[in-house]
């Protein structure tokens, strides 16, 4: 039979106090006892895996070997194999030799490794490269990413030629127009062309003096220029044109295919492939004769619209432009790419956002789409991804998780990876990749190699004693929210048609240009008025939407609402699509303004005016379901007004988020608290039947309810600072009476009030290299001489007398180290962190009694003792550890002047200035709680 977990009340014999909390079935109907059958024991292939870091690459089996095992140990489930910059020169022995990427050497170790991490039950994923975007020695200038070059050559009155730029290899002179004067023309009108030839070179011939001085825009085709960002010696070289399938062919023959030869014997999971960051690339040598086929007319004469003009039809032209680039990325690349890794009986991982302008629908092609960033309320690439997920159905959607934290590396600390992880879970995400695990190599002492934009998450850290408790809470969130359906009552329309209209050369960045237009205040109206979104764009909504009553079905997704922000191009059948919907008695709201025109150069007058027409059928009162708002912080509000939310914050709203699934008859919600301080609140929410809440910290499960409610939907929330928990509905189990409703209240909220014993006193502490004292209070390390730059693992130990009154009390005992300190939030250059001062630093193992009782490493920082404790005697003993920046700064910053000038500069250290000793150790008042 299973039971609420409470075992600290049935080891005291209490829990007869609770007895309908017993009278269960022996079997619960499923889904639940499936659920808490989950819960209890997560998948392995919900652990975190970790960006793997090959420097140089200088790796060794043994070190590859040492690694893999101690990700296993920690409760990490794989990794992904990425070759990066090199740390150290070669040397004389084998082990401090490098081995260049694609080489014999490397595809043997990587083999090494793959069987390694096979028989260790660790998933393997590679990339498809050596840092990022994909490129290298085997990418020609013919095949390197494009760019469209403009160049202003000044042309003096009376003069007959214009001097042309130079044409380098690889480069195609499009077309040559002049302007009068030097001032950036208004409209692409001022523009007057000028016969040219491709194979033009030197002094073009006008047909005329030149009656004034005027300027030469030539454009040509040329490329980027950009080589692959942080390769591995043998990774070097021009970055691939991703809007060219046979670059990308050639690409996958010469990089590929080598590395999934090696791994024939056990393929990858998956194949990767990092942010698309092909900067600057917005041309290719194809796209004037593709773009005349997709659209009917010549680009070429149209190029001038590229730069100048505000006007309708210049619109178009930019509009036609960026959605070909869009196009071109997914059918010359994504598409093919996707394709050639089934073939090989592998899955494609992507990060379908930046440039080349991938759109939402872009992540459909791959299997498992990814995003980075925690700025939860805001439209992120996670968004994108999770939305793409939620559409498709598909449970998996992958982070690139911690990048930048708290930097420098090696100041990140166990809270600071939680707090990050839950904001990433409110995006919905449920694989979190660690950014990252470096391999160090030979001959870097410890506390080893660094990535120069990442915390270093690995055993380098000595904090990292309290991991395995810190992973399983992460396995088991993600675990949870891989279940059932994403409940999201918002599909939040981008407006890529408008973004595509205002790119110019040079800025094609699709992904910025849409959260920029979305902003920040529209998401947090409608996160504080109880509501969740998934992102869409016209694809979905033109060949997978559906309506079926008030809600908006699109692929697996469904959809209360539609919301349109500050829209004004929007395509014809979009507009009907939202029409109907709002005739089915659903809602579309609308911010700003209301959409005008329709997109492309080609739109007619009719298309226009129709969708100006359908904009004021729909939001001009004649449909109900039609809301313009005028400000986007009104809007959450409106929306509230004519849907149901999804979750009622009593208070602290912008504090609290949440994510919801729906698994079977079941509703279940992730709810965290993403500020430094504690929140208590009531929340209601849109669901039935009795709730209980999950503890993804303890694993403990126990009814909730509110106790200031009659209405089982509304629950009291309480949680510590940036803590988290699961509250599941739809119980079969009748709900409690009202006495024993206070009963278990009671026990639900148990908190000690009986009375607690100082502990601040009396420790003996005992670090490795130091003489053992005794404490006459408790301070941070890096304020005692012989500790300041410690970092490792100190041993407390506190003898106390325990008094029967402790083992006697109704809700047990607690070690109670302390709260936090709150402290206000600063503006960082990159990445996040906690803002509290915890009163350990970083996180312990308690002892008590010789029997490990747990970890303490985020808020309440308190840990329930259970039976380890006697009357009488007692020894208590934390084992504390903290990071390793501490011993860092006392040691000399590594000198790379020989290794840039071996292999040209590939990387910054970053944050050096904040490589200084901080606070560690137990630094608050402990407490025994009862």
């Amino acid at each position: 039979m299973r039971t609420f977990r409470f075992p600290y009340l049935v080891a005291l014999g209490v829990a007869t106090a609770l007895g309908w909390l017993h009278a269960q079935p022996a079997v619960e109907p499923t889904p639940l006892a499936e659920l808490a059958q989950l819960f209890d024991a997560p998948p392995d292939d919900a652990r975190v895996m970790m960006r793997w870091w090959w420097f140089g690459p200088q790796v060794t089996a043994d070190g590859l070997d040492r690694d893999l095992a101690a990700m296993k140990a920690a409760g990490l489930g794989g990794v992904e194999v990425q070759p990066v910059y090199p740390l150290a020169l070669d040397g004389d022995d084998p082990p401090t030799r490098t081995r260049p990427f694609l080489s014999p050497a490397f595809l043997d170790v990587l083999t090494h490794a793959r069987a390694t991490a096979n028989d260790l039950g660790l998933r393997f994923d590679i990339t498809l490269g050596s840092g990022w975007p994909f490129g290298g020695p085997s990418v020609a200038a013919s095949d390197a990413a494009g760019a469209l070059r403009i160049e202003k050559v000044p042309v003096a009155s009376g003069a007959r030629t214009i001097g042309l730029p130079m044409i380098g290899a690889g480069e195609t002179l499009l077309a040559v127009y002049l302007t009068a004067g030097d001032a950036r023309p208004a409209g692409p009108e001022a523009f007057r062309p000028v016969p040219v030839a491709e194979s033009a070179r030197g002094q073009l011939p006008l047909a005329a003096p030149a009656a004034s001085p005027h300027t030469a825009w030539v454009f040509i085709g040329s490329r980027t220029g950009m080589m692959v960002k942080r390769p591995a010696i043998g990774g070097e070289g021009f970055v691939l044109d991703h809007y060219d399938r046979g670059a990308l062919d050639r690409y996958l023959a010469a990089v590929g295919t080598p590395l999934l030869k090696a791994l024939a014997a056990s393929r990858p999971y998956a194949v990767f492939c990092d942010s698309l960051e092909v900067f600057g690339s917005d041309w290719t040598p194809r796209l004037l004769d593709a773009f005349q086929r997709r659209y009917g007319y010549d680009l070429r004469a149209h190029l001038p619209e590229l730069v100048a003009g505000d006007d309708a039809a210049s619109r178009g032209v930019r509009h036609d432009w960026g959605q070909l680039l869009t196009e071109r990325l997914e059918s010359e690349f994504l598409g093919p790419l996707a394709q050639w890794a089934h073939e090989r009986d592998t899955r494609l991982r992507v990060q379908t956002y930046g440039i080349p302008p991938a759109r939402p629908s872009s992540a459909g092609l791959v299997d498992l789409p990814e995003g980075e960033g925690a700025q939860w309320r805001t439209v992120t690439s996670v968004r994108w991804a999770s939305s793409a997920a939620h559409v498709f159905g598909r449970p998996v959607t992958s982070s690139e998780t911690w990048t930048w934290l708290h930097s420098p590396s090696f100041a990140a600390t166990p809270l600071d990876i939680k707090v990050e992880a839950d904001r990433h879970f409110l995006q919905g995400v449920t694989q979190l990749i660690g950014h990252g695990w470096p391999n160090t190599p030979a001959g870097v002492e410890w506390p080893g190699a660094r990535f120069y934009a990442a915390a270093v998450l690995s055993d380098a850290n000595p904090w990292w004693i309290v991991m395995p408790d810190l992973a399983r809470y992460l396995q088991r969130s993600s675990a949870m929210l891989r279940q059932g359906t994403a409940v999201n009552d918002v599909a939040l329309y981008l407006p890529v048609s408008d973004a595509w209209s205002r790119m110019q050369p040079g800025n094609v960045h699709l992904f910025e240009m849409l959260r920029d237009h979305v902003g920040t205040t529209l998401v947090s109206s409608l996160l504080d008025a109880g509501f969740t979104f998934d992102v869409v764009d016209d694809p979905r909504l033109q060949t997978d939407a559906r309506i079926d009553g008030r809600e908006l079905v699109i692929g697996k997704a469904r959809y209360k609402a539609v919301v349109v922000p500050n829209a004004e191009i929007v395509p014809a059948q979009t507009m009907d699509l939202l029409v109907a919907f709002a005739r089915a008695g659903g809602t579309v709201v609308a911010t700003r303004r209301l959409p005008s025109q329709a997109p492309g150069f080609g739109a007619t007058a009719e298309q226009h005016a129709h969708v100006a027409k359908a904009a004021a059928s729909l939001f001009g009162g004649s449909l109900p379901g039609g809301v313009l708002v005028e400000q986007d912080s009104d809007a959450g509000a409106r929306l509230a007004a004519r849907v149901t939310p999804d979750v009622r914050w009593g208070n602290d709203a912008a504090a609290l988020g949440f994510v919801h699934r729906r698994v079977g008859d079941r509703d279940v919600y992730f709810v965290a608290n993403t500020s430094n301080r504690p929140v208590a609140a009531q929340a209601t929410f849109r669901s039935s039947g009795s709730p209980q809440r999950w503890d993804p910290m303890s694993g403990d499960r126990m009814p909730a309810w509110s106790s200031a409610s009659g209405d089982s939907r509304t629950v009291d929330v309480a949680l510590a600072p940036y803590g988290a928990v699961f509250y599941v509905f739809g119980s079969s189990t009748a709900g409690p009476t009202p006495a024993t409703r206070t009963a278990v209240a009671q026990v639900e909220a148990c908190e000690p009030r009986a009375g607690e014993v100082d502990l601040a006193q009396g420790w003996r502490l005992a670090a490795p290299g130091t003489q053992s004292r005794t404490l006459q209070a408790l301070t941070s390390w890096h304020e005692q001489p012989d500790l300041r730059t410690f970092s490792g693992v100190a041993t407390y130990r506190l003898d106390v007398d325990v008094p029967q009154a402790v083992l006697a009390a109704p809700c047990g005992a607690w070690l109670d180290f302390g709260e936090g300190t709150p402290h206000a939030e600063e503006r960082l250059t990159n990445g996040m962190r906690a803002w509290l001062d915890a009163p350990i630093r970083d996180g312990a193992r308690v002892i008590v009694n010789g029997q490990d009782i747990g970890a303490v490493w985020a808020p309440p920082y308190r840990i329930r003792v259970g039976q380890a404790l006697r009357k009488g005697a007692n020894v208590i003993e934390a084992r504390v550890g903290n990071t390793a920046l501490n011993a860092w700064s006392a040691r000399p910053q590594p000198d790379y002047r020989l290794l840039h000038l071996r292999y040209g500069k590939r990387f910054d250290p970053q944050d050096l200035d904040k490589v200084v000793p901080l606070p560690s150790g137990l630094i608050g008042r402990p407490r025994l709680l009862y």
